[in-house]
Parts: C-alpha cells; sequence; structure tokens
C-alpha cells in the first residue's frame, strides 16, 4: 500500500461493499469493511442451519434465496475471475455451472412447461438483429419456450420490437411512466399471456406487480434476456449457479483474498449515523451489536453501501440538506423477496435448472441444488445423514393471500408460512396425474433469520429488496453525492442495468470507487464499466427514434 494514499470506511459488507473494497485495496488505499452480520455477504451469502451437522457432518446449508448468474452479467463476472480459488481456472468464476432447462410449473391440471435453455441458445437465429431478422428470433423463443396463441405472442413481440428500438431518452422519459401491463396490453390478453409475460415475469423476477412497475426497467432485463438467449454480448450461458454453497463457492474466498490485500473487516457492528460537519463527513457512529458498546470510526473517504433502508436511516437533516439526492432516496420502496429451503429425503432434481410457478399466489420459484454440488453427496456431507437434497425456494408475494390460510405471507407464523409454501410447490408440481413432492419426504426446513416476528403485530425482514413501480428511476441517487468525501454504492444506486441484482451492487461500487478517485485526484486506473448488451445494427434505429421522440412523435413500430 503506498503510505500517501488514504483510508475508507465501507459501510456495509454484501456485494456492493465487499466490490468497493476489492476495487480500492487493488488500488493502494487502506480499507476497513464494516458489517451489522458476522459473516459477509450479505443477502448472497449462505449460512449454516444452527444444530443441524451431526457425526462430523456439516450443518445444512441455507441461504437468504437461492444465486443465479445469468449470462448477460457482465461486471459481476470480472470481478468474479479476480478471485482466486483452487480449480481448473483458478477463479471463483469456475464455480459457475451451466443450468440448462426451466420448467414452468401451473396449477389446475394444465401441462408443465419445460424448455432446454441450451436449444434456445442455439436456435438458428440470423446474424443480423435487425428488426426483421431479430422477429424471427424472437418468435422462434416465443413458440419453443411458451407455446402461445400465434395473436398474442405476434402482439407481445411487437411491443418487444417498440421497446428494444426505443432510444434512452424516450426510455427513461416515456416508458419510465408506463406500467409493464399497461404496456403490453395484459387487460385484452389471454390469461396465459398475463401469467407468463405479464404477472410472471415482474413478481417472480422483480417482486413488484406487473399493473405498477416501471416498463423501462420491465422491458430492459426482458431485452436483456433475450440477447442472452440469441447468444449476443453473454459472459455465459443464460443461467448458471454456484456449484457449491455461496459463501463456500464465493464469499469467503472473496474473504481471504481481500484480507490479502490488506482489508480490514470490523464483524456485527451496527452503522448508526454519518456525522456531517463542515461540508464534510467527520466520521461515523457504529454500535457493536454483540455488546452494545458504541464507537466513533474516522477515515477520510467513506462509501456507503448498505440496503437503502439502512443506509437513509443513517443520514440526518444536515447531511440530507446538503445533497437533495439523499432525501429522494425516502421514495424508494423495498418488499419482501426471502427464501426458504426445504431439506428432503430424497434426491429431487426436478429440472437442470429453476422451477417457476407462474399460478402460485406468493411467485415462488425454486432450484434443486444437490444436483449441481458436484462432489458433494448431502448424505455423507450435511445434517444427520438423512438429507438427500435441498429445494430452495424464493417467495417473490407477500402481501398475497395464500392457498390454505387465506392470509399473506406477512401475517403468518412461521410454520404457516413453511406449510403454505410447501402446498403451493405441490399445487404447481403434483397435478395432472403427476405425484412429484411427497409429504414424508420433507426432513426439515430453513428461513434466513433476518426475517422476525412472523405471526406478531411487527414481522420484519433485515434483508429487504429494491421494487420498480413507476417513476422510480428518478428518485435513485448517482454513486457520487455533493459530499465530496461521501460516496454510495448498493442495487439502489442508479445503474446501467436498472435493477436490483448483485451486478446492479456490483456496478454501483465500481461507479463510485471511480468517483471516490476524481474526487481524491488519484492516477490510479479507473475501475472499467461494463454496460447492457447493445446490438451495433439498432444504432441507427435509436437515433432515428430519438429525433421521433424530440419532434412528439411515437416510435417507429408503436
Amino acid at each position: 500500500m503506498s503510505p500517501d494514499l488514504g483510508s475508507v470506511a465501507v459501510l456495509g459488507g454484501g456485494v456492493a461493499g465487499l466490490t468497493a473494497a476489492h476495487e480500492l485495496a487493488e488500488r493502494g488505499y487502506h480499507v476497513t469493511v464494516y458489517e451489522r452480520n458476522d459473516t459477509p455477504g450479505g443477502k448472497a451469502r449462505s449460512m449454516d442451519v444452527p444444530g443441524t451437522g451431526t457425526g462430523g457432518r456439516l450443518p445444512l446449508p441455507g441461504e437468504h434465496g437461492f444465486r443465479f448468474f445469468p449470462g448477460f452479467y457482465r461486471n459481476l463476472p470480472d470481478t468474479l475471475r479476480r478471485i482466486p480459488y483452487p480449480n481448473k481456472s483458478g477463479s471463483v468464476h469456475g464455480n459457475l455451472v451451466d443450468a440448462t432447462e426451466c420448467l414452468v410449473a401451473r396449477d389446475g391440471g394444465r401441462p408443465n412447461l419445460r424448455f432446454p435453455v441450451r436449444t434456445l441458445v442455439s436456435l438458428p437465429v440470423p446474424g443480423s438483429l435487425l428488426p426483421g431478422a431479430l422477429v424471427q428470433g424472437l418468435a422462434g423463443l416465443l413458440d419453443t419456450a411458451l407455446n402461445l396463441p400465434p395473436f398474442e405472442a405476434v402482439h407481445f413481440l411487437g411491443r418487444m420490437l417498440v421497446h428494444i428500438t426505443s432510444c434512452e431518452l424516450r426510455r427513461t422519459e416515456q416508458w419510465e411512466r408506463v406500467p409493464w401491463w399497461e404496456f403490453i396490453n395484459a387487460d385484452a390478453m389471454s390469461r396465459e399471456y398475463q401469467q407468463l409475460l405479464g404477472v410472471g415475469i415482474t413478481r417472480d423476477l422483480v417482486a413488484i406487480q406487473a399493473e405498477v412497475a416501471s416498463t423501462r426497467t420491465v422491458g430492459r432485463f426482458t431485452q436483456a434476456f433475450i440477447y442472452n438467449l440469441l447468444g449476443r454480448g453473454n459472459d455465459g450461458e443464460f443461467d448458471r449457479v454456484l456449484n457449491a454453497p455461496t459463501s463456500v463457492a464465493w464469499i469467503m474466498p472473496w474473504e481471504d483474498h481481500l484480507r490479502g490485500l490488506g482489508v480490514e473487516f470490523d464483524f456485527a457492528t451496527e452503522v448508526e449515523e454519518l456525522v456531517y460537519d463542515g461540508g464534510r463527513i467527520t466520521g461515523v457512529r457504529v454500535r457493536s451489536t454483540r455488546s452494545a458498546a458504541a464507537d466513533t470510526v474516522v477515515a477520510d473517504h467513506y462509501i456507503s453501501a448498505m440496503p437503502v433502508q439502512d443506509a437513509r436511516a443513517t443520514w440526518g437533516v444536515e447531511l440530507r440538506a446538503a445533497d437533495p439526492q439523499l432525501k429522494r432516496c425516502d421514495r424508494l420502496r423495498t418488499a419482501w423477496m426471502v427464501g426458504v429451503q426445504f431439506y428432503l429425503r430424497t434426491r429431487m432434481p426436478l429440472v437442470h435448472g429453476h422451477v417457476i410457478y407462474v399460478d402460485s399466489p406468493w411467485a415462488l420459484t425454486s432450484v434443486s441444488q444437490a444436483q449441481f454440488w458436484k462432489g458433494r453427496d448431502f448424505h455423507s456431507a450435511y445434517g444427520d445423514g438423512e438429507v438427500a437434497d435441498c429445494l430452495s425456494v424464493d417467495i417473490s408475494a407477500w402481501d398475497k393471500p395464500g392457498i390454505l390460510y387465506g392470509k399473506p405471507g406477512i401475517k403468518c407464523t412461521p410454520d404457516e408460512v413453511r406449510r403454505e409454501v410447501w402446498a403451493q410447490l405441490k399445487a404447481g408440481l403434483n397435478g395432472a396425474g403427476r405425484r412429484v413432492l411427497v409429504d414424508a419426504d420433507l426432513h426439515s426446513w430453513f428461513m434466513d433469520p433476518a426475517v422476525t416476528g412472523l405471526g406478531g403485530p411487527s414481522p420484519s425482514n433485515r434483508e429487504q429488496l429494491l421494487i420498480h413501480p413507476v417513476g422510480t428511476w428518478y428518485d435513485r441517487p448517482s454513486s457520487r453525492t455533493a459530499v465530496p468525501n461521501l460516496f454510495l454504492a448498493g442495487d439502489y444506486v442508479a445503474t446501467d442495468i436498472d435493477l436490483a441484482t448483485m451486478e446492479g451492487a456490483n456496478e454501483s461500487a465500481r461507479r463510485a470507487v471511480n468517483a471516490l478517485l476524481d474526487a481524491d485526484g488519484s492516477t490510479a486506473p479507473r475501475c472499467r464499466i461494463r454496460r447492457l448488451y447493445r446490438p451495433p445494427e439498432l444504432t441507427f434505429l435509436h437515433k432515428l427514434d430519438e429525433f421521433r421522440y424530440r419532434s412528439g412523435l411515437p416510435n417507429l413500430f408503436d
């Protein structure tokens, strides 16, 4: 470390905080990460289920929710390649394995839809992504994957063509104000169309209702998936998961690498307030969660890398007055998106990838993990020797009534949540003569302890997710603030991906580090910011659409 470089306090040890620490340490800064949990990783980390390991076996692996790494991620994979790991690739990136299929599970005896992702990638798509070729490729995807009625497939293709050929100005000023449901004309379409392309896309992936979700955001990541499926701009296959629990395959090696770069960690430390005086941050008041002891930490620079609901609680009145974008963050909305792990006595590879339960009121998605954890037999590695698989389920809609108790998840007791989720899984998997999930196979279950108070008057979730109703983009802050030594990182910060994801957290941290380097007058190389893929063939249409938008005209294909 160069002696003339300053110190940086990184507040939060999730993906954003660890990315910022990584980039700064490589450039010679002295970095200390302050994290309220006992381990790093935030929502991405995995955790031991207490008291479950016997006979020399490891405890059962739990998590906030499963991780998946779409091929269109471009910043996070670069970081993964720079974290050493003793495998063939020599990095954590080598722990990513391809999920080759997806299953859409449906209730009411309707057939489930299984489609191979590799087949989609290998569809004969013309080399050009000009409108005619693009529609041909998209038609192939919809016909192969969703089997929608031809009229509705064509209509959706038309709406996607409008969004894909819209300029950034139109997306920001027009489509950001239009709900996705309205944009795709879902009211006039069939239940299948609504469930698959309206509700399914928005609730299962961004935990928000299609009726209010921003078209800018939903359309942006939908087209990213489309380009990914068509083999454009990819880091890798469409869907990838890790070959071991997240902390084992990624977070723990990352912590070790950062320590090797000189990064220090202060765990079990809650950030209470950023002290603002004389136009700068002069310190941060923190409190140990183990002893309740208070302290004030001082550094030259500060990167706030906590989730938005925690970060804004640390900004006082004077600090908010110094930068209006901090006050606008109060309008940003969060929701629960928390996982439940079901430990099964029987190996249960439902599909070699993810399952989307489009009819489940709680917007469930799942993955059977044992099939991807090669060399880690559950019977011998985890628990009491009876567990063969972990079915990890994400719950995206905690505010909707369930099918057993008629209550939203947030009003249920923990056991009611478990029973309700299990019932909704069976409704999607066991219909039409299928008998996939059997009660006798259920060994035990686990939920992130960040969720507390279920069944009581004040349920709480410390690890919430930013959601994207219309207008959200206007309230998302930049990484650079008006305070010269304060910078923001986190999945709520404005990024190119425009979605609360690990990729967005990573991108925002790179932007925060670049802003810090600029403010510090550093000559160190800036972090590279990789944008989502943009087909060069569409550049002319984007320029044409900007001219049309500024002239008050609709998109050429609208």
